[in-house]
């Protein structure tokens, strides 16, 4: 039995995901990259790299950590360092600017190592969550249409914008309607497109046809376009893996309250910072079934409470609880907070196998402090 907790990535549903991500790549004659913020477990990339164009990072760290593959690697930050901005270069297909700024100050250290892009704000805002929006007002992500400078693009072979988040196709549609209103002057000039992240290609509700679609339409309008790209990270990790925990007790202070060896601060951050309520399996909401639980964690903060399930039957310290879609933005954002145990990285093999990637030990989290 596998201890817990534990993140376990299933090997067979992340290549469904993969073998969907390929087809649009191939249909749309595209390149998909895979967002290392999103889902960054290396121990699958040897699959990954299988079906997928490369990846894309957010630092000099997560571009190293592409660099494990021979695939393309971007790399965009909102602002780099001095001391980090050559090493980036060296080790990257592209690297995009968030400021003109920026790209005064270090276009010339780039220019010959790699593409050079500018992000932009497309001034369509889409994301369901204000935390999540790239294009909300002030926001410090992409230069806006109003900020844009026409006769700085000297060394500028492409446009990058990130709108969409856990979003449907039919938002990249008013995205890009936005994207071509804004910048439509300066798309004829480039040689590529980043459309960013955010689309739930993966979901079982996306149309996938309607994306291939806009992406044809979109390179027709501008037969300069040499390459679109996309940069999805959860439609990667979309339902592969799930959080496997235990119940360490059972409490009743007005409700029946079932404490886990794990964490929503720890662990799944995003369940707090969404928020959501991430589902269980064979779980109904509370009051649905006959007997409610509230799940909490086991640090020590006070709102460290995952949600309110129900079940046929009572829990029991001992009994596992497993809960879905946690191989996106859970082992890439999680914490050792209050010195709690970092989930174990496994992979489920599609024979059924158990494969333990990672443990961790005290010394991990000792480690990371001085």
């Amino acid at each position: 039995m596998i201890k817990t907790p534990a993140y376990i990535i299933e090997e067979e549903k992340l290549e469904n995901n993969l073998k969907i991500l390929e087809y649009v790549q191939k249909q749309a004659n595209c390149k998909i990259l895979l967002a290392l913020k999103g889902y960054a477990a290396w121990s699958t990339f040897d699959l990954l790299e299988k079906y997928l164009s490369g990846a894309t990072a957010s630092g000099l760290w997560e571009a190293k950590l592409g660099n494990m593959k021979p695939w393309e690697v971007h790399t965009y930050s909102p602002a780099y360092k001095e001391d980090e901005i050559d090493e980036i270069a060296d080790i990257s297909h592209t690297v995009v600017f968030n400021s003109f700024n920026q790209l005064e100050r270090f276009e010339n250290r780039v220019k010959d190592k790699a593409l050079i892009g500018l992000r932009i704000n497309p001034g369509v805002s889409s994301a369901p969550v204000a935390l999540y929006d790239p294009c909300a007002p002030f926001s410090r992500l992409g230069i806006t249409k109003e900020n844009f400078k026409a006769n700085k693009l000297k060394n500028i072979s492409g446009l990058h914008f990130h709108a969409l988040c856990e979003q449907l196709d039919t938002a990249l549609e008013k995205t890009l309607e936005g994207f071509e209103n804004n910048f439509g002057e300066y798309i004829k000039d480039m040689e590529w497109v980043n459309f960013g992240g955010g689309h739930h290609i993966t979901r079982k509700e996306y149309n996938v046809e309607n994306l291939i679609k806009l992406i044809k339409e979109f390179k027709n309008r501008y037969p300069n376009i040499k390459d679109v790209y996309l940069e999805p990270g959860e439609a990667v990790g979309l339902n592969a893996g799930y959080l496997e925990t235990e119940v360490l007790d059972i409490i009743d202070n007005g409700m029946k309250i079932a404490i886990l060896d794990t964490s929503a601060e720890a662990h799944m951050p995003d369940v707090l910072a969404m928020p959501y309520r991430p589902e269980v399996r064979g779980a109904g909401k509370g009051g649905e079934k006959k007997y409610t639980y509230r799940f909490g964690g086991v640090t020590c903060l006070a709102g460290d409470v995952i949600g309110d399930y129900s079940f046929d039957e009572p829990l029991k310290v001992g009994d596992r609880v497993i809960f879905e879609d946690m191989a996106i933005y859970t082992y890439v954002k999680n914490t050792a907070f209050n010195g709690v145990r970092l989930p174990s990285i496994v992979i489920k093999r599609k024979n059924g196998e158990f494969f333990v990637s990672r443990e961790f030990h005290y010394e991990d989290f000792r480690d990371r402090l001085s």
